[in-house]
């Protein structure tokens, strides 16, 4: 007997919607390329993206099963933190040279 969650985090449709959202979140430079020269990016800025935002989304989910749902504000808070500091390091190089 299979048990249904109303919990999207519990399900394992979720990273369909993660992967979903990833691609959603990249149409936003792909389509800015079009318009501007001051988005430029190639096909390793793409994938470094993507695979920064499915991973993370997939980790959050995979951690947050495991924690109670009070604490899954604060953990998401975290996780939105860290893509953000990743992001902006690869982005610029803020506190490094990565961006660079």
């Amino acid at each position: 007997m299979s048990t249904k969650s109303n919990d999207i985090i519990e399900r394992e449709s979720v990273f369909v919607w993660i992967a979903l959202a990833t691609g959603v979140i990249l149409l936003a430079p792909l389509i800015a390329m079009q318009f501007t020269n001051e988005v430029n990016w190639d096909k390793i800025d793409f994938i470094a993206m993507g695979a920064l935002l499915f991973c993370t989304g997939s980790t959050f989910v995979l951690v947050s099963r495991k924690a109670p749902r009070q604490r899954r504000l604060a953990m998401a808070a975290l996780f939105g933190a860290a893509l953000f500091f990743e992001w902006l390091e690869l982005a610029v190089g803020v506190f490094t040279n990565l961006g660079s």
